[in-house]
Parts: C-alpha cells; sequence; structure tokens
C-alpha cells in the first residue's frame, strides 16, 4: 500500500508532466506559426513522451493501491518571440521538472518507501536525458547562429525523432 503523502505527491507529478505536455503541445503550434516543422514535430513527441510519463505514475498509483486524483490543468504560455526562447524556456521547464522528480524521491527516502524509490530512480534518469537534450538543440541554434541555412538544417535533423514508448518493465 502506498502512503497517502506518496500518493498525493505522485498526483501533484501527475498533474506537472500533463502540464509539460500541454506546454510542448503549445510549444509546438507556436513552432509551426515560426515556420519551423521540424522543431514542431520534434514538440510533438515530447507531448507523447510527458505523457508517457504521467500514465507511468498513473499505473504505479493503482499498482499500488492507492487512488489517482486529477485536478486542474493550468493553461501554458502561448507565444516566444524566436525558437532560441522556445528551447530555452524548454531546458528551464525540464530543470524545474527533475526539481519536482528530486523532491518526489526525497520523499520516498524519508518515507523508507524503497518500491517507490525503486519506480523513481528510471525517473531521475529520464531527467538527466530530458535536460540533455534541450541544451544540445540550444548549442546547435547558438552554433547556427543568425544563419537561416544552420536552421533549416537543424530543423530538417529534428523533423527524424520519433516516440518510442517507455519498456513496460521500466
Amino acid at each position: 500500500m502506498i502512503a497517502k503523502n506518496v500518493e498525493d505527491a505522485f498526483n501533484a507529478q501527475i498533474n506537472a508532466e500533463i502540464y509539460s505536455s500541454y506546454l510542448y503541445l503549445s510549444m509546438s503550434a507556436a513552432l509551426e506559426g515560426m515556420n519551423l516543422p521540424g522543431f514542431a514535430s520534434w514538440m510533438r513527441v515530447q507531448v507523447q513522451e510527458e505523457t508517457a510519463h504521467a500514465m507511468k505514475l498513473y499505473d504505479y498509483i493503482i499498482e499500488r493501491g492507492g487512488t489517482v486524483t486529477l485536478t486542474t490543468i493550468d493553461g501554458p504560455p502561448t507565444t516566444w518571440k524566436d525558437v532560441t526562447a522556445v528551447m530555452t524556456a524548454t531546458l528551464e521547464h525540464e530543470q524545474e521538472v527533475t526539481r519536482l522528480i528530486n523532491s518526489l524521491m526525497d520523499l520516498s527516502l524519508a518515507e523508507k518507501d524503497h518500491a517507490a524509490t525503486m519506480f523513481l530512480q528510471w525517473f531521475v534518469s529520464e531527467q538527466v536525458e530530458e535536460e540533455a537534450s534541450a541544451m544540445e538543440i540550444l548549442g546547435k541554434l547558438e552554433i547556427a547562429g543568425d544563419t537561416s541555412g544552420g536552421l533549416y538544417m537543424l530543423d530538417k535533423e529534428l523533423a527524424g525523432r520519433v516516440f518510442t514508448p517507455p519498456a513496460a518493465a521500466e
């Protein structure tokens, strides 16, 4: 059985993951408006990833005999100055999610909830990947600078990303 305070914290993280999905969908729409379909496609994959993260948490709460409680999702921003602003906001958001995951890990350790600690290890590793991915794109944007050719090539590269669902056993 999952402790009530751990259950509540996991439910709050479901909300945060669904918000992330909603934020990235908004970013995808903004990037479409900037005529950057590859970046927009990359963000749509992020939407799928964040939804999968929420569902992992959802399934875990159920598996532990808890109750999933869904709450209101805040509306995300809808406009950004340019693609660099979008990717900077992405990195900042992922850093916040990392903070949230680390807080969940701290709680599970304090509660001596070893199952939750093991489960959350996947999310800790995932956040390292999420931040690194955003930093890599920001680095490439910096290299491209104001050249339209560099931005075009990066947009084409990002269009190739596909969603791979996390394994069920993870």
